[in-house]
């Protein structure tokens, strides 16, 4: 028998338009046609398998390893659709549109919510709810630090990602035929980590990509080389099998040099080159992006009270008797274990001009006005730094928005760098009785500031309980663990953390501090504020700047004082009935200890008790507060939503799977029916003998052996034959057939075809040793291909969807 890589290789007799003289020679230049559909495929998969790789690059800056497969997902869901719309003959200019298409309705299935038409076609409800996880994933990466919670918005901007670079690389290495180009876009998740994080680069990321690299330029070559063969054999005078071509030889030895160089050059610069943002003084080990010209939200700000020169940030002068932290903005809310803040109640009629009263102040508590006139000099941030509980600003440029719940204010066209402001803010003064003759009756839009991570270590809530022990009221407890942290039992440290791995401020970083107690600002307002929760008290953390010093600066002005981004700080708030939101100072050596009443009013031991005191659930009642809503991205729902969105991409690969089944399950369908009619001895000869042969060419079109509409049988079987070996039964049987066929085809129709049925059992015989020969003489691939996509079938629907009658040899 021939050798069984002929399967796919008969070449049809050339047609009087393909003689040599019509056919250019290809020697020594490329083909011009488009690229065969049948040889794209190694090279989708190598380079799905190279984008997958890279993205794996993203592993240190997010939780989890799950977001992984849903980019890996959707990536093959636009290449793998791209080479099967080609496959079945759609435009080649046509083909990216259809991909980018089926992204579209994949992110629409995940991530609209139902909203879409039949789930898939997206309709102005879900643009409405795409777009929001687009700005909820922009303000979800700025606000979290690493490794972050993949919340929904994250979670959509990484599938969309690798959706449309798994599109421009199908344009740029099958339109355009640049595979090498095509493989630089995956520089794009390579390079993100460099941006965020300082340290040297992912050494294993690196190599296996530059390894994955290497595969795609193989297939390539080895594409190249059978398209050269094709388009010779095309100019040859001789019929020839295309697969039985001698391959020129591959120069092995220069792939694997090329390989060596690429794999060593990558170990020596992810050694020796460190991180994008790690090359400045004083940024080291750190994951924040803005620190020194501005401020990130992300909570780890360590790095710039590491810096050794601290960098100008604001001037101004006040009329306030004590002098405000300023507030840039509020993290309230858990995203899994982290804390984060969320501004999603900034509307745009909430201008700065007139802001509300602080929610739940009431009129007995004691205000006075201040006015703070503010010069930013170096911080570049799009939160504007404002005293605790400002009423008014003046004097901006741009559109500035407060947000309704956290009171933080933000603009989405220009930044604070070299505004000059004034701001009206109230200056609180509530006594030590008002806030313990605070209740539990808490707003109902408050409960968000009480919830907690679903898994948290026990040391918070033990120690939150020794240390309240016996506390009288929830302001007793809040001076207690202030003062616990505040206390000779802890220690300020800024590199603690980070030469033991704990920086950070999520649950599990708080549990880890209250075991070694050293950190710094981050870890003790992160401490009493999950300490506060865990006893019942809503809290919440505030991220701005220190009073700073007074300038002695006779140009300046003694009057004002100077701000830098040393005085960045973290501070906890618990919510009291009555009085609203009040700061406390847990970190030593840092800021000002409230004053609320005498610091020897309660016993704050700084050793813990060997008893805990347990602490009743708060409750809830009317709201008062106007403008506070419920969370939309609290840990609960963060989880439910990425739950769902695996859910659904579960359903859509099982989906896929079933709907890749679908061919051929058809096939199979068609192949029994035929074989059953021919045996059951319904049909006379003269059809059981056409339905073989029927039978015979799909099978061969199946497994890359194409027929054409005007070849005749006789030519066929001469194609056929060398495949299933001249000499062998199966070819003896063939011939069999083919006299069959025939005679049924041109013979008269009428008194030749007996009345009675043929002996179709002997015809399913023959039928059944032809197909067995034509898949044993195919190539392990090809016998796939016909499994899964058969050509024959796939052929028929496409004709009869055009009009014509699919015409089988």
């Amino acid at each position: 028998m021939s050798d069984p890589a002929a399967v796919a290789s008969v070449a049809r007799p050339r047609s009087p338009a393909s003689t040599p003289a019509a056919v250019p020679s290809a020697r020594g230049r490329r083909p011009s046609r488009p690229l065969p559909a049948a040889t794209e495929w190694p090279l989708i998969l190598s380079l799905l398998l190279l984008l997958t790789v890279a993205c794996g690059a993203l592993g240190p800056l997010l939780r989890g390893s799950w977001w992984w497969w849903l980019m890996a997902l959707t990536a093959a869901l636009v290449l793998v659709s791209a080479a099967l719309f080609r496959r079945v003959g759609l435009a080649r200019a046509l083909v990216p549109i259809a991909s980018l298409t089926v992204l579209v309705g994949a992110l629409t299935l995940f991530f609209g919510g139902g909203t879409g038409l039949l789930w898939l076609i997206p309709t102005p409800e879900s643009v409405g709810v795409l777009d929001g996880l687009v700005r909820s994933g922009a303000d979800s990466i700025a606000q979290q630090s690493v490794p972050a919670e993949v919340t929904g918005g994250i979670l959509f901007l990484l599938a969309a990602g690798a959706g449309l670079i798994a599109a421009v690389m199908y344009v740029v290495a099958v339109t355009f035929r640049a595979p090498a180009l095509a493989g630089a876009l995956v520089l794009v998740p390579l390079l993100v980590p460099g941006v965020i994080q300082s340290g040297p680069a992912n050494v294993i990321i690196l190599t296996l990509t530059a390894i994955a690299y290497l595969v795609v330029l193989r297939v390539d070559v080895r594409r190249r080389r059978s398209l050269d063969a094709v388009a010779s054999a095309a100019g040859s005078t001789a019929r020839v099998f295309v697969s039985s071509l001698r391959r020129q030889s591959s120069p092995l030895w220069g792939t694997v040099s090329v390989g060596a160089v690429a794999i060593v050059l990558s170990l020596v610069i992810g050694l020796t080159t460190p991180g994008l943002t790690g090359t400045a003084e004083g940024r080291q080990g750190s994951n924040a992006l803005l620190f020194g010209s501005g401020v990130s939200p992300m909570i780890n700000l360590g790095q710039d009270l590491r810096r050794r020169e601290p960098g100008p940030v604001l001037h101004y002068t006040s009329t306030a008797e004590q002098r405000s932290y300023f507030t840039l903005l509020t993290l309230d809310s858990f995203v899994g274990s982290t804390w984060t803040a969320r501004i999603d109640g900034a509307e745009k009629t909430n201008l700065v001009g007139s802001i509300d009263r602080p929610p739940g102040l009431a009129d007995d508590v004691a205000t006075t006005d201040a006015q703070t006139s503010v010069v930013i000099d170096g911080v570049n941030t799009r939160w504007l730094p404002v005293p605790a509980r400002t009423v008014g600003v003046e004097g901006l440029r741009g559109s500035w928005h407060w947000d309704t719940r956290t009171r933080a204010i933000a603009s989405d066209d220009i930044s604070t760098l070299g505004q000059e402001y004034t701001a009206t803010s109230l200056d609180v003064q509530p006594t030590a009785e008002q806030l313990r003759a605070s209740g539990r009756e808490y707003p109902r839009g408050l409960s968000p500031n009480l919830e907690l991570p679903t898994q948290m270590p026990d040391i918070i809530a033990s120690t939150a309980a020794e240390v309240t022990a016996g506390a009288a009221s929830d302001y007793d407890a809040a001076v207690a663990l202030q003062g616990y942290l505040n206390s000779s039992a802890f220690a300020y440290d800024t590199e603690s953390p980070v030469e033991q791995g704990y920086d950070g401020g999520g649950v599990d970083v708080v549990g880890v501090f209250l075991d070694t107690k050293r950190g710094y600002c981050v870890h003790f307002a992160s401490a009493m504020a999950t300490m506060a929760r865990a006893l019942g008290i809503p809290s919440r953390i505030s991220l701005g700047y220190l009073p700073g010093v007074k300038s002695q600066d006779l140009e300046q002005g003694l009057g004002q004082y100077l701000v830098d981004s040393h005085d960045l700080h973290a501070w906890p708030e618990l919510y009291f009935v009555g009085v609203g939101w009040v700061p406390f100072e847990p970190t030593p050596g840092r800021g000002t200890v409230p004053n609320y009443e005498a610091p020897t009013a309660v016993e704050t031991p700084t050793e813990l008790p060997g008893q805990a005191a347990g602490t009743t659930a708060p409750r809830t009642g009317p709201d008062p507060l106007a403008g506070d809503v419920p969370l939309p991205g609290d840990a609960s729902s963060a989880t439910a939503e990425s739950a769902s969105v695996l859910g659904r991409a579960g359903l859509v690969s099982l989906a896929l799977v079933l709907l890749m089944l679908v061919p051929a399950a058809a096939r199979a369908m068609q192949r029994v029916g035929r074989r059953r009619r021919i045996r059951s001895g319904a049909l006379t000869r003269r059809e059981a003998s056409q339905a073989a042969w029927t039978e015979v060419a799909d099978v061969a079109v199946d497994h890359h052996l194409d027929t054409a509409d005007t070849e005749t049988p006789r030519e066929f079987a001469a194609r056929l034959t060398p495949l299933l070996g001249n000499g062998s039964t199966a070819a003896t049987v063939l011939e069999a057939l083919l006299v069959e066929v025939e005679r049924a085809r041109f013979a008269r129709r009428g008194a030749e075809d007996p009345p009675e049925p043929g002996p179709s059992a002997e015809t399913g015989e023959r039928l059944g040793e032809v197909t067995a020969a034509i898949r044993a003489g195919s190539t392990r691939r090809d016998r796939l291909w016909a499994l899964l996509w058969p050509k024959s079938l796939i052929r028929g629907v496409w004709l009869r969807l055009n009009g014509r009658s699919p015409r089988n040899a």
